[in-house]
């Protein structure tokens, strides 16, 4: 599994900052149900040599009333799923009672935790760490998240243990890795029971019975597949405890892991707000996606119709994704899914040759030109395959800074057709190649400056 590293500290200690570096993103993702707080957020890790996931996490300020004891309650729950903690201080504002009593909480949870001196920009790293030692039995390291100053440096040093990690990949004895996500009660565990054909997983009518990961492997027609049920199984002796809260963490391990994610609707409650954040989790790390509606039995016309409806609303970003309409207890439509799922698989990993892609933009570029900006039309020349899963179309041109999201979009609709790479997202990553001529302005021989200054003369001889 990725590791999972919680950010955690008093107020404004730049924790979303960093945040926003790790994951190279500003839009963080927010998992919206009620026991989750929208105070927790979630991310995939993309500074360092390995996987993981982030987690951002509300202020500790020692005030355990009102809206900072809920704060207090979150953090806790970030701090329990984590593997390692970056516990963040102010290099500017020195030590404060608030950051002894991070401190504290930190040494009760017993989890690893690396002191991170923020902002410390500008700073002797040794003397904006020299206060906070007390605060961790490792040695502080400064660091700047605005500015990203030794933060690569630390994630290596962080990561190292992960770099040799192998995840599982299709073709070998895993076979096809399918993440089975979704909110808790769809079904997830009865649809795996189904598609295994036997009582694999604990299938009981409460939400939380599951809160493991647990991997099935099995074999159809064929294929090896290992399914990843996100939450898992628990002894039947514990099902009558507290529901236990759902873990988005659990689904971003899964999603990592998988070549391909069945994500799981219940068609009685509609697509929900975390449908959506769980599905597009998937497409922000590029899977291959099947849409399973779950409990689409005894379900009338309208309602059925509104499900259509929802669908097109909420996931207008899951155009790629095939979708079954499924009882996962009765078994109608979960017959199809595997057949999806292969496809799916088959895209995401499949081979393009360059000629094939550059004919193919061109066919694009005839059909419809990049939009005209500032007075100039971006040049598309040639594309290659930049990666697999997800398939990745490096494209070669000038002027491409000038292309519109929507112009890639239209793009990588064209690509997906020709290629038949339907059930995973592709990427569309442009390249500008150097101008020769840049940095030139100003640089000209003996003879051309004569010529320069001549014709300037002339023109003032004019006026």
């Amino acid at each position: 599994m990725p590791p999972v590293i919680a950010l955690v500290g008093r107020p404004n200690v730049g924790k979303s900052t960093l945040f926003n570096f790790l994951t190279r993103s500003r839009d963080a993702l927010v998992a919206d149900r009620p026991g989750l707080t929208r105070d927790r957020q979630y991310g995939f890790g993309r500074v360092g040599p390995a996987p993981y996931i982030v987690v951002d996490t509300g202020g500790l300020s020692g005030d355990e009333d009102g809206i900072d004891g809920l704060m207090a309650q979150q953090t806790q729950r970030a701090l329990e799923e984590s593997d390692l903690v970056f516990f963040l201080v102010d290099a500017r504002e020195g030590l404060t009672a608030a950051d002894e009593h991070v401190a504290e909480l930190l040494r009760r949870s017993g989890k690893p935790v690396r002191l991170l001196v923020n902002k410390s920009e500008g700073l002797d790293s040794d003397i904006a760490a020299a206060e906070f030692h007390a605060l961790s039995s490792t040695d502080p390291v400064a660091v700047s998240a605005a500015h990203g100053e030794r933060i690569r440096a630390l994630m290596d040093d962080v990561l190292a243990g992960y770099v040799d990690e192998e995840m599982p990949d299709a073709g070998e004895d895993n076979g096809i890795s399918v993440a089975v996500i979704g909110r808790p009660n769809v079904g997830k565990s009865t649809l795996i029971n189904r598609l295994v054909g036997e009582e694999r997983l604990l299938a009981f009518d409460q939400p939380g019975t599951t809160r493991d990961s647990v991997d099935v492997p099995f074999e159809r027609d064929g294929q090896s597949y290992t399914l990843i049920d996100t939450a898992g199984v628990r002894r039947k002796g514990k099902v009558s405890d507290a529901i236990e809260k759902f873990s988005v963490i659990k689904a971003l391990q899964a999603i990592e892991r998988a070549n391909v994610v069945i994500g799981v609707i219940d068609a009685h409650e509609g697509v929900t707000e975390q449908d959506a954040t769980l599905l597009g989790l998937v497409l922000e790390r590029g899977r291959a996606l099947v849409v399973a509606v779950n409990k689409w039995d005894g379900m009338s016309g309208d309602q059925r119709n509104d499900v259509h409806r929802l669908l097109d609303v909420k996931l207008p970003f899951l155009d790629f994704a095939r979708k079954h309409f499924i009882s996962a207890l009765h078994g109608s439509g979960v017959g199809e899914l595997l057949g999806s799922v292969r496809k799916a698989y088959r895209a995401a990993m499949a081979d393009m040759p360059t000629s094939a892609l550059t004919e193919s933009l061109e066919a694009a570029l005839m059909a419809h030109s990049p939009p005209i900006r500032r007075g100039r039309r971006p040049k598309l020349r040639y594309a290659h395959q930049g990666g697999r899963n997800p398939p990745r179309i490096v494209i070669h041109g000038t002027q491409v800074d000038q292309i519109p999201d929507s112009y890639k979009r239209y793009l990588s609709n064209h690509f997906r057709k020709a290629f038949d790479l339907h059930g995973t997202p592709v990427s569309i990553e442009l390249r500008s190649g150097k101008n020769p001529y840049a940095g030139r302005r100003n640089k000209l021989t003996p003879r051309q400056q004569r010529k320069r200054n001549k014709l300037i003369k002339n023109r003032k001889s004019k006026s």
